[in-house]
């Protein structure tokens, strides 16, 4: 029996009638939606844990991006072998499954898109996140580990997020984490005028809060790093007194408002120090607010008279009432999200058929 090889309308026919193959691309991950803070800092990536995360990953699949902020943690995959819940939870070392989504091909696509125009925030539009993904696909793209699939999508994703800020005017006001904290700090103390805070950290979120405790009119900063020299910077270039971490109580009591966005393995600051701040000025209380994750203000803190600790769980109602303004820009935003969601399967369906064209060819050489 001889067999021949179909002509190409035959194969079309063929082909016609199979289903392509589904985009292999998959996220999973938690984030403030699914698990408490608690829980999130179990899945928080610390410094220096980022190189062995990353080796664990890419023992399952080809292509991997791990994006790690306060509010998520979530790692993408392409060519994925096995149990994406089994990959993530081994890499942190932790029973997580009750707390992950796992979402697959465009449900993966379309959910990167909307965690890039920050759809999917706490604070729904933040710029920040636009950033965070585009240093997580550097990151994964550095190591190797972003390739086709991957650098399709994370291209599409920030593409989509410039257009849904840019066409919806969804980030016209300034609403972020720092601000909302900022916020809270003014509805417990009255007012910021005339205050003095403290900052324990001096990265992005650091920045974004000093800036906005400056719009308040707070007039005294401290910037409290391990590293002073970049406490330094950041006081020089936008205002205030850099400290070495190790004299933190030292100038605790001078603090109205403790705002901290750093991250360390351990609580830095404890009820005992706070007590002992407070106790030479029982007129003025304290404000102290958690934006870490692990977090590093010990919960104890709360029971110290005087003293009012939030964490990230506690801006929600805040941030709630800054955003009527875009929520009406979500239906918008999220036909752009569709229509770029679409385009991304589009891609791939011509890329399936392209692949197999070239299969065809193969065969029949």
């Amino acid at each position: 029996m001889t067999l021949s090889c179909p002509t190409a309308k035959q194969f079309l026919d063929l082909s016609g009638t199979l289903p392509p193959a589904p985009l292999d691309f998959i996220v999973v991950g938690l984030n403030h939606h699914t698990a408490p803070v608690e829980v999130r800092e179990r899945a928080a990536v610390r410094g220096g844990e980022e190189e062995a995360l990353y080796s664990h990953l890419s023992r399952h699949a080809q292509e991997v991006m791990l994006l790690a902020t306060c509010n998520r943690t979530e790692v993408y995959l392409a060519g994925l072998e096995g149990d994406p819940v089994a990959a993530f939870e081994g890499a942190w070392g932790h029973a997580l499954a009750d707390h992950l989504y796992v979402y697959r091909g465009e449900a993966a696509v379309a959910h990167l898109y909307r965690v890039a125009a920050g759809l999917d925030s706490l604070v729904i539009g933040e710029t920040q996140i636009q950033g965070q993904v585009k240093r997580a696909w550097q990151s994964a793209h550095s190591r190797g580990l972003s390739s086709k699939v991957l650098n399709k999508v994370a291209q599409g994703a920030l593409a989509a997020g410039k257009r849904v800020r840019f066409e919806t005017g969804m980030s016209d006001k300034v609403v972020s984490v720092s601000s909302a904290a900022v916020e809270l700090a003014q509805a417990a103390l009255g007012t910021l005028e005339g205050r003095t805070a403290l900052i324990l950290g001096a990265g992005e979120t650091a920045e974004l809060t000093l800036t906005h405790l400056r719009a308040a009119g707070v007039e005294d900063v401290i910037v409290v790093n391990r590293t002073v020299e970049r406490a330094r910077q950041l006081a020089e270039k936008l205002g205030g007194q850099a400290c070495a971490h190790e004299y933190l109580h030292e100038v605790l009591p001078q603090a109205d408002v403790v705002i901290a966005s750093s991250a360390a393995p351990h609580y830095v600051l404890h009820g005992e120090g706070v007590q002992a701040a407070l106790a030479g000025r029982p007129e003025r209380e304290m404000f102290l607010i958690d934006i870490s994750v692990p977090r590093i203000l010990d919960p104890d803190i709360a029971q110290v008279t005087g003293a009012h600790l939030l964490n990230l769980d506690d801006l929600t109602d805040i941030v709630t009432r800054n955003l009527q303004s875009r929520r009406d820009a979500l239906p918008h935003a999220q036909a752009i999200i569709r229509e770029s969601a679409a385009d991304l399967q589009r891609w791939h369906l011509t890329r399936e058929a392209q692949l197999g064209r070239r299969a065809l060819a193969t065969a029949c050489d």
